[in-house]
């Protein structure tokens, strides 16, 4: 949304632990509000990705559950 040229953007509330926050502190330089902006903007444009990479798969979602179970199996082998 834009007022006069100027773009208005809604506000979120991150929620984050105290230790984290203490440590964010201490880089006072680094605006973590832009920092976040771009790390869920990253992971949207993933998110997009992955979702066009389903929509043209022929896997169905049975497939999809057998496959993840086999590379459990598989993971769970090569780390015991």
């Amino acid at each position: 949304m834009y007022v006069l040229g100027v773009e208005i953007m809604p506000a979120i509330t991150l929620s984050v632990p105290q230790d984290l926050k203490s440590e964010m502190d201490k880089s006072k330089f680094i605006n973590w509000s832009e920092v976040a902006r771009e790390a869920i903007k990253e992971k949207v444009v993933q998110l997009r990705i992955l979702d066009d990479i389903a929509k043209k798969s022929k896997l169905t979602e049975k497939d999809a559950i057998d496959i993840s179970k086999k590379i459990n199996q598989g993971m769970s082998k090569r780390y015991k």
